[in-house]
């Protein structure tokens, strides 16, 4: 017998999103449409929606008012109604006017984003440090403000149609109200950043007068970097098979063979089309690429589309100024490449490291390569460290590799290669080494 009171599915109904791309030829975009759109897919799948249909046209520009051509719009509106979408994803970002057309256009109270609304949208949601939430805050923020007017045009429509009411400029005034509070809202962010900022330079001078050689891990987001750090630190970042799994940076120490220690830096993963938003409001969370002594440039050997990854990577770096810092590329994920591609690959890049973080293949030499980068530029000394002096003993063991050491009456006589910071630190101590 039926119960007579049938349970009703309390789970989360998954959005149901069509994608929308433009073709604006190579000399415009270096990702194919349909490439770019696989991306896209996994950013929608990644923000927890479902991927029910795709469209397409080939332009020379983009049209001013809805973006696509109004046959084109005409063919989105019928296909998002006939899938039953709630949500149409642009993977260009729209202006505020032309989000609002086709918004209008589509009807049916679907939603219309593009490319810029869903990434800050993942980062929202993974972003758990409280710097990585107000650099997210202010990104959204700063990208909703030209976008006020747009919520509010059903009052500005009211106000259009005359009668009673329509002499206040309801739309209008609360409009101001909010722009107001955005301000005022995106200011005050922007002071809490900028001391935490500072906070983070102090940290990085403290770290940098210490002596640490620093890595940090740079990249295309899930090409494997916080699977690498974990691998080669014992660290427990977050890894998940997921566009942009880790936003907040981690760091651990990294034991090299010859006994030095370094501080090694997992980062954001940077995308195609990152929002200049983002870019700009984690400006201080990226600080830790530019502070670094060497960037380990993580690519993932098994995308067929890793060069143009690779660029988007390093339009990324000179953005926030680090194009010029010393780096070293680093394929990942060799073990899906069979031995011709892999062979043919190290042809390619006879500079470049190559290891699986899954398997732990090639991650000796990493390490080798880390540690003849941090060992580049170091000068021999000797020096007398006193036994008061028992933190300077315990750096220079951390931070130099020791070629001789004995202990005498007056300390601990050392000789050993030091990189120029800690070179400056014993500067004091040093000693002839015929002493020795």
């Amino acid at each position: 017998m039926a119960s007579r009171f049938a349970p009703y599915s309390t789970s989360h109904e998954k959005e149901r999103a069509v994608l929308v791309g433009v073709d604006l030829g190579p000399d415009k975009s270096e990702w194919p449409v349909e490439t770019s759109l696989n991306e896209l897919e996994r950013l929608v799948e990644t923000d927890g929606a479902t991927v029910v249909g795709r469209l397409t046209q080939r332009l020379d520009r983009p049209v001013a008012r809805t973006f696509i051509g109004s046959g084109k719009t005409e063919e989105l509106v019928i296909l998002a109604r006939n899938l039953e979408a709630n949500v149409v994803v642009f993977d260009d970002e729209l202006t505020p006017s032309q989000q609002a057309n086709l918004e209008r256009a589509i009807g049916n109270g679907i939603k219309v984003i593009d490319r810029t609304a869903l990434i800050l949208d993942i980062f929202g949601v993974h972003a758990k440090t409280r710097e990585g939430r107000l650099q997210v805050q202010l990104a959204q923020l700063q990208y909703l403000y030209p976008r006020l007017r747009g919520m509010w045009s059903h009052l500005v429509r009211e106000q259009t149609r005359g009668g009673i009411g329509s002499r206040f400029g309801q739309g209008e005034s609360q409009l101001e109200v909010d722009r107001r509070l955005v301000r005022k809202r995106i200011a005050t962010l922007q002071e809490k950043l900028s001391q935490l900022e500072k906070r983070r330079a102090t940290q990085s001078k403290a770290r940098w007068e210490s002596g640490v050689w620093r890595t940090a891990l740079a990249g295309y987001t899930n090409a494997g970097k916080s699977t690498l750090l974990n691998t080669l630190a014992s660290a427990n970042a977050y890894v998940q098979d997921e566009l942009f799994a880790t936003l907040d940076p981690t760091t651990r120490v990294l034991d090299l063979e010859e006994g030095r220690k370094i501080a090694l830096t997992d980062t954001v993963g940077f995308i195609q089309k990152l929002p200049t938003t983002l870019v700009e409001a984690f400006k201080s969370t990226l600080a830790e690429v530019n502070a670094a002594d060497l960037i380990l440039r993580v690519v993932d050997a098994s995308d067929e589309g890793y060069l143009r990854e690779l660029a988007a990577v390093d339009e990324v770096l000179h953005q926030i100024g680090a194009a010029d810092k010393r780096s070293v590329v680093v394929f990942n994920k060799i073990d899906l490449l069979s031995a011709n591609e892999l062979q043919h690959m190290r042809s390619a890049y006879p500079q470049a490291v190559f290891v699986s973080a899954l398997t732990g293949e090639g991650l000796a030499s990493l390490k080798y390569r880390i540690a003849k980068e941090a060992s580049d530029g170091d000068v021999v000394l000797s020096v007398m460290i006193p036994y008061s002096k028992g933190l300077l003993m315990k750096m220079a063991h951390e931070r130099c590799r020791v070629v001789h050491e004995r202990y005498v009456e007056g300390g601990l006589l050392v000789t050993l290669n030091a990189d120029k910071r800690m070179a400056a630190t014993l500067e004091p101590y040093r000693v002839d080494e015929s002493s020795l």
